[in-house]
């Protein structure tokens, strides 16, 4: 089946030392998006939390339970302690499952850390960066996971639908200001680029922010929504799939609004390691 139904949440975030009111808000957040008939749920950057080290609380038990009960995907932020003394942690996006288990995890990759998230009004750890970046596979389509401002380096999403991924959750952090329109723009392109639907949205501190809820396809932006709340948006797959099928002709303009064939026809392996040539030093 290549339709499902997703719910986008764009918060109003209980800012820390408060986060962890945050979880049953999600839990709520779930539960009403189950009963709007959602199959994917979708949550900022390390929402419901924690934002900072060393960390309070774990919202990963209370996210299991309410994927598990209401029998949907939870994708949603926290923080993986590694040394509560440094205060270091990876940043994670977790992808809860209707069916219990252990959740899917992406730790953050870009950039080399800690310069950001330490000391921040929001966030603050010494990030320490992932090296991995894996893909899920659910009954709707194969989903992968990136976050905030990853979206300007173009080599994460492209890793992950070489990898299969059609469905990418790229959740963000807060209010853009002056990067909003780029923002958007690049959102867009990572679906354009690798013929995937891209999910954005973001935590909004206050009534003053502008949020950035997004449902990107390759052809066009099916959803979004500067405003706080819950959004229940239909998801059909079978463009993205139809266009990745597809050989890129001289006369495919005529009917597509998106390249086909860039995750496969364009592609130039023997040329990639003279795209980034790692120079070598004699001993």
């Amino acid at each position: 089946m290549s339709t499902f139904r997703l719910a986008v949440v764009q918060p109003m975030t209980h800012m820390p030392p408060d986060d962890e009111k945050n979880v049953a808000d999600a839990v709520k957040y779930v539960e009403d998006a189950a009963a709007g008939g959602a199959e994917f749920v979708a949550f900022p950057e390390s929402y419901p939390g924690p934002f900072r080290m060393p960390a309070t609380f774990d919202p990963t038990e209370a996210m299991n339970e309410v994927a598990n009960r209401c029998g949907v995907y939870v994708q949603y932020g926290t923080l993986e302690p590694l040394d509560n003394e440094k205060g270091s942690a990876h940043n994670l996006l977790n992808l809860a499952r209707p069916n219990g288990g252990t959740p899917g995890t992406y730790r953050r990759t870009h950039p080399p850390g800690p310069w950001i998230y330490r000391g921040g009004e929001v966030w603050d750890f010494d990030y320490v960066a992932g090296n991995e970046y894996p893909t899920f596979e659910t009954p709707h389509g194969q989903v992968g996971l990136a976050m905030c401002s990853e979206v300007y380096m173009p080599e994460v999403s492209r890793t992950l639908a070489l990898r299969g991924a059609e469905i990418i959750f790229l959740p963000a952090g807060v209010d853009k200001r002056k990067l909003w329109a780029t923002w958007r723009n690049l959102l867009w392109a990572r679906a354009t680029e690798n013929l995937a639907v891209v999910i954005s949205t973001q935590n909004l501190m206050n009534k003053e922010q502008r949020g950035m809820a997004l449902v990107a396809t390759p052809e066009e932006i099916i959803f979004e929504s500067t405003q706080s709340g819950m959004f229940l948006v239909d998801v059909d797959l079978g463009r993205i799939r139809e266009l990745r099928e597809q050989k890129d002709e001289p006369t495919s303009s005529r009917n597509n609004a998106a390249k086909a064939g860039v995750l496969s026809q364009w592609q130039r392996p023997e040329l990639y390691d003279e795209f980034f040539r790692q120079e070598k030093t004699e001993s």
